[in-house]
């Protein structure tokens, strides 16, 4: 992986990798931060996109630089104000976690959920709660155990299941030094629910597991399998771990190879990622795999549209899904793309379209869509001191509403997250009317109600109806 990455970095450095021309749509990009080291640089992982919080601002992570050059946790406004809330490594040792590179997962309790890489106990990393005010609590140290059973450098965020608890992987560690799957509660108790050995894939990274509307959990490992480029696979709640495809099992890795992004659920129940390496061109894939492991090459990347999409794709409120490349497109600084479930690609914005990239260059940790409708980034260089930025990218998609859990029972409280909710008179799930409480005007309160079934949840306003843009599964 270091290899690889720091292939790109001198890529983007010195502009010397081959990309042809694309045209591409007119879209409306604008930076809203510019990293300068002392509030975090280099924002190249997953855990860098800022995710939106019950108050409407966004969080996330930096891994590098802050005030104890360990990483840092940012909020930002949506007119992009950002503020330090914690360095990282503020500890003695280090025992409250360095470089958080994974994704922050919201709680329904509001709070935010995530790892860091190294730092804690023997510097294997830590899993972490924080508050919307910045206020962190250390709730698991890695490798407290012999030879690291329990896991070791959990590159990856973390998802609240329907259970409640948080699942998870680490990226070494476990019975075979090839990573782990693990399951999390809230107050702290872990339990390793598998250890990757090798041939049934290895070393999963930085792409987060997902909760499928069957209710198991799906992911990849960007190493292992019978071809060692490697895998997609499926675990049961109970622990129990099955291997759908491994990669590079066609001629010439056409298929692709090194997935390091996970997966994600499109409404027709297919799953959609991608490969850093392998397609007809050799700079990465799209991918369509069924539950069954069916899998579908949809896109080979051929460096004039971008090359090496690191992280993990996300669904649109428009249905189609969305995500970033590292490098190459038009200008050498990776691109923004979009791509339909039936395979029809489009290249959305090719960065460093500004002079002296002052619109970022590198964008390798993919794409978060708000409830305002805007797709959200982060780029590794560029922008006002060249460390990185944050973006938004305004296409003119609507805006929706999210749940949190997107799973329950009838009779269960849960949140809804949107914009301008102050004046809605009506929730429904699925079409059956919901109580509800109107909180603040990013934030409902709302009861699952009887009769709902599985489907789309509804807040209608004066002036729009919002929809959320995943279906919410009522569980049995």
């Amino acid at each position: 992986m270091e290899k690889l990455k720091l292939a790109q970095i001198a890529c983007l450095a010195f502009l010397f990798c081959a990309a042809g021309a694309i045209s591409a749509p007119a879209q409306t990009l604008t930076a809203l931060v510019s990293f300068d080291g002392s509030n975090g640089a280099y924002p190249d992982y997953p855990g860098s996109l800022p995710v939106q919080g019950p108050n409407g601002n966004f969080y996330g992570t930096t891994a590098s630089f802050g005030a104890n050059n360990e990483g840092t946790l940012f909020m930002m406004t949506p007119a992009g104000k950002l503020t330090t809330l914690y360095n990282f490594c503020s500890q003695a040792s280090c025992l409250d976690g360095a470089i958080p590179t994974g994704k922050l997962a919201l709680g329904t309790n509001g709070n935010f959920y995530g790892t860091t890489s190294s730092g804690g106990t023997n510097y294997s990393g830590t899993i972490f709660e924080v508050t919307p005010s910045g206020k962190l609590t250390t709730l698991y140290l890695f490798c407290t155990l012999s030879g690291c059973r329990d896991g070791s450098g959990p590159s990856a965020g973390l998802v609240q299941a329907s259970d409640g608890n948080f699942y998870g992987t680490t990226a070494q560690g476990g019975v075979y030094n090839n990573g782990t799957v693990f399951k999390i509660t809230p107050n702290g108790v872990l339990t390793t629910l598998a250890s990757f050995d090798g041939t049934h894939g290895a070393n999963p990274d930085f792409g987060a597991l997902i909760q499928a509307t069957d209710g198991n959990f799906y992911g990849t490992t960007d190493q292992g399998g019978t071809q060692g480029y490697g895998t997609v696979f499926k675990i049961t709640p109970a622990g129990k771990l099955f291997t759908l495809y491994n990669f590079c099992s066609q001629t010439s890795c056409t298929d692709g190879n090194y997935p390091y992004g996970g997966l994600v659920q499109a409404g027709n129940g297919k799953f959609y990622g991608a490969t850093t390496e392998g397609g007809i061109n050799g700079s990465g894939t799209v991918f369509e795999i069924t539950a069954a492991g069916n899998l579908t090459t949809l896109h080979s990347f051929d460096s004039s549209d971008g090359a090496v999409p690191e992280a993990s794709l996300i669904l649109g409120s428009d249905g189609n899904l969305y995500g970033s490349t590292a490098y190459a497109g038009a200008n050498v600084g990776g691109t923004a793309f979009k791509i339909t479930p039936a395979g029809i690609f489009t290249v959305l914005y090719n960065f460093c379209s500004q002079a002296s990239c002052a619109d970022g260059s590198g964008a390798f940790s993919g794409l978060v869509q708000a409830t305002n409708g805007k797709l959200y980034g982060t780029t590794f260089v560029g922008g006002l001191n060249n460390e990185g930025l944050i973006y938004n990218l305004s296409m003119g998609l609507r805006p929706f509403v999210e749940t949190l859990p997107i799973a329950a029972k009838v009779g269960a409280s849960l949140t809804i997250l949107g914009n301008n909710l102050k004046s809605a008179t009506s929730v429904s799930f699925n079409g059956t009317a919901a109580t509800f409480t109107i909180v603040s005007n990013t934030e409902i309160k709302a009861s699952v109600p009887t009769g709902a079934t599985t489907g789309k949840v509804e807040v209608v306003t004066p002036t729009i109806m919002l929809r959320s843009n995943v279906p919410f599964r009522v569980i049995p």
